[in-house]
């Protein structure tokens, strides 16, 4: 005001006159509240003041006790006033009418708006907020800044949600851990524990798959047991539609091998020609898996590679199917 005459705010002309001294009333505490209500002020309330007596209420207690009952007086001096002498100091519904940045005084002075970001920028280290501190502290807090790391954040695992699909017939089980653990977090009520999309998809197979493979040798006409087998299946199912076998060798033929039982079971001598592909290299050490990672082994007992014509996987040792048979 001294050096321009004009309110910092608005730009228009302002003389120290014309200023209202306010009056807060304080708790205990010292906390800033409303002198009627006795309601602590905080950023979310609508703080208004009285022109005349510069007197300050929540907007609340002038509503009720002034504009609702047509009493305008002050509510502690009873000093009268009118409508248009109710000034708003903060109002949560506005923000942009106390946007600093849109002050008179800091759109014209750079200088100003460049203290401002300064001051943003420091309030976001701890020590803005400490007035006094020793050296060892000073130190202390020194170090942390160059040394410290801060630890990565853990991705967050979206919670699936059971449905009639995919509810498995037992539950989460976070109820027995909440009331046994004190590391759990209390659980009142039992949720139902979700099913892989995998497993809800491989229990709706119930038939079998059929499968004829053409070599320069004749025709081979399989059945597939998609049902004990699932993944097997799909494996060899999909490379067939999607062209991964066309114009692979059967690169291996041994009297007496030790075939691989369907889906990597028992081990059993075979006394007629094994043969082995569906390896694109034609090396025997080639092939992926549709997923393009070895998948786990499945185990039926009542299917033995122990005749003729029967179908299995070739692999390595437990759980490293690919797409070799």
């Amino acid at each position: 005001l001294k050096k321009h005459g004009v309110n910092p705010v608005t730009g228009k002309k302002l003389s120290i006159k014309e200023l209202i001294p306010l009056k807060f009333n304080k708790d205990d505490q010292g906390n800033f509240r409303c002198p009627v209500t006795f309601k602590t002020f905080t950023p979310n309330s609508h703080i208004v003041t009285i022109r005349q007596t510069g007197n300050v209420y929540a907007l609340e207690a002038v509503q009720e006790l002034n504009l609702k009952a047509g009493h305008l007086k002050d509510l502690l001096t009873d000093e009268p006033f009118q409508r248009k002498d109710i000034i708003t100091l903060q109002d949560p519904n506005n923000l942009e009418k106390f946007n600093m940045e849109q002050f008179h005084h800091v759109k014209l002075d750079l200088k100003t708006k460049s203290e401002i970001e300064a001051e943003k920028k420091a309030m976001q280290d701890p020590k803005f907020y400490i007035r006094r501190m020793n050296n060892e502290t000073r130190e202390t807090l020194e170090r942390l800044e160059k040394e410290y790391v801060p630890p990565e954040r853990m991705q967050e695992i979206p919670e699936e949600t059971a449905d009639e699909l995919n509810a498995a017939h037992y539950s989460q089980g976070r109820v027995a851990a909440g009331f046994t653990s004190t590391a759990m977090d209390p659980v009142t009520h039992q949720k139902a524990a979700v099913l892989d999309a995998e497993s809800v998809r491989y229990s709706r197979v119930t038939k079998n798959g059929y499968v004829r493979i053409v070599s320069n040798y004749g025709v081979i006409n399989l059945e597939l047991y998609c049902k004990q087998a699932p993944r097997a299946c799909e494996n060899f199912i999909t490379h067939c539609k999607n062209g991964y076998y066309n114009n692979t060798r059967f690169h291996r033929v041994i009297r007496n091998f030790m075939a691989s039982i369907l889906c990597s079971l028992e081990t059993l001598i075979s006394l007629v020609y094994s043969m082995q592909g569906g390896d694109p290299t034609g090396t025997g050490k080639g092939g992926e898996s549709i997923w393009g990672k070895p998948f786990k082994d499945e185990i039926i007992h009542s299917l033995s590679h122990d005749q003729r014509g029967v179908l299995s996987m070739a692999n390595r040792g437990s759980d490293t199917n690919q797409s070799q048979l």
